[in-house]
């Protein structure tokens, strides 16, 4: 086999084949990667700010729920002393049992959305 083909009247040299490239525009290569360079910095920054927003959220459902601890602690060392919160004998009472209910209902809700939220 020789290492080149008569096709018509024509030598051909194995190899590439198809089409060979134009000569590419240096300076529009240069532009497009210019282009490339700012669209991947603004989906830089936008990811960022996603994840500071994520991250601040984070941080204020955490400060909600130390409050939370906070004062179910406070209750704790009440009722070892042997007293009963306010809140816990209207539990008791049923006299705000709407109110509690709306309470867990609003934390659980903000729960509900934080658990969402941080499936992007």
């Amino acid at each position: 086999v020789l290492p080149f083909q008569v096709v018509g009247g024509k030598v051909k040299k194995p190899g590439k084949r198809g089409r060979k490239p134009a000569k590419i525009d240096l300076k529009a290569k240069l532009e497009r990667s210019r282009q490339s360079a700012r669209e991947c910095r603004a989906r830089k920054k936008l990811r960022y700010q996603y994840l500071e927003e994520l991250v601040s959220s984070r941080e204020r459902a955490i400060c909600a729920l130390r409050e939370e601890l906070e004062m179910y602690k406070q209750w704790c060392v009440a009722m070892d002393q042997g007293k009963i919160p306010s809140e816990i004998k209207a539990l008791l009472t049923g006299e705000e049992q709407g109110k509690a209910q709306q309470n867990s209902t609003k934390l659980a809700k903000a729960a509900k959305t934080e658990a969402n939220s941080s499936n992007p």
